[in-house]
């Protein structure tokens, strides 16, 4: 079932103080415990960057996608979108929509965070079934890897994003999901709040840190988590060799960033491997030909990444 089919058709949950856009794909669930999964997306996303996942699942699975406040067809919310009222957020949908089947929790980016509040917020209880993160940011993350380089930054001034990475060339979504992404991400509305998460970004790792649910893992027992990690220099290779192209930088600034590059992969690496800490049943895999945004240029890894939770849920019933 083609999650483009939903797009225009969202069901407007009030979660009390303003209304949020949920998107239904698959048929109603067979009972009342079979998982089904709800996507997460990351900073500055709308549920459009789902649409190939969402699609390529089994066509007897149910899964929702949603529109965080102040994108698309949700309304703004009255709160800064701080990962914790995000993740609080998100327990008003499920609850008001209400979603009652146990969840798969399918999150890109930050959703590394927000899933992790939302964790905090809610516990470990029967409403989660499984998580998978893609390419998923760790609450050390700023720690160990900046995405936000000064000199990373400098070079990639005034190449587009999509185009310089590869991915509007390389992406898997129809003509039709591609051109809602693009169209979505050129309005007002969406520069407003992408604005306002990018500001609310760094300081929620720091904000999560404190908590230290590190001393607490594993957080979700043996519920199965499944971790999917990005090649990040393969975006940043070729945002760097577009950068160049333009004159971009000094010569100090390029040969930082060409360092940047050789140790991402391996830092990444090791980040990906501290998400396997929340459950004593966990995977990593890598999806190899693909940087950042691994659910537009290999959804199919983010496909078997739900198989494989599903698998393994079956197995343990």
């Amino acid at each position: 079932m083609s999650s483009s089919n939903h797009s225009s058709n969202p069901t407007l949950v009030n979660i009390g103080t303003h209304s949020l856009a949920l998107y239904t794909h698959g048929p109603e669930p067979r009972s009342s415990k079979d998982p089904v999964v709800l996507f997460v997306s990351g900073v500055a996303s709308s549920s459009l960057s789902w649409a190939a996942v969402a699609r390529q699942l089994s066509p007897s699975l149910r899964s929702y996608t949603y529109d965080r406040s102040g994108y698309r067809n949700s309304e703004p919310s009255p709160l800064a979108p701080t990962a914790e009222n995000i993740a609080l957020e998100l327990s008003y949908l499920i609850e008001k929509a209400p979603i009652s089947n146990p969840l798969i929790l399918v999150g890109h980016s930050w959703a590394g965070v927000l899933i992790n509040e939302f964790i905090f917020l809610t516990g470990n209880g029967p409403h989660i079934a499984g998580v998978v993160l893609v390419d998923a940011n760790h609450e050390t993350m700023p720690q160990v890897l900046n995405v936000n380089d000064p000199d990373l930054v400098a070079i990639s001034e005034g190449v587009e994003s999509y185009a310089g990475k590869g991915i509007k060339a390389e992406h898997k979504l129809t003509q039709e999901e591609w051109d809602a992404l693009m169209c979505d991400e050129s309005t007002e509305k969406y520069n407003v709040i992408a604005d306002k998460e990018d500001i609310a970004y760094a300081p929620s790792f720091e904000t999560l840190r404190a908590k230290e649910l590190s001393k607490r893992q594993p957080l979700l027992g043996d519920k199965p988590v499944y971790v999917i990690g990005g090649m990040r220099s393969r975006d940043w290779s070729r945002m760097y060799k577009a950068g160049v192209e333009k004159g971009n930088g000094t010569e100090e600034q390029r040969s930082n960033v060409r360092e940047l590059i050789s140790t991402a992969d391996e830092k990444s690496e090791g980040l990906m491997k501290e998400h396997l800490k929340l459950s004593t049943r966990s995977k990593l895999v890598f999806a190899r030909e693909s940087g950042h945004f691994v659910q537009l240029t290999q959804p199919d890894v983010v496909v078997d990444g739900v198989r494989w939770v599903l698998d393994e849920l079956q197995t343990s019933s």
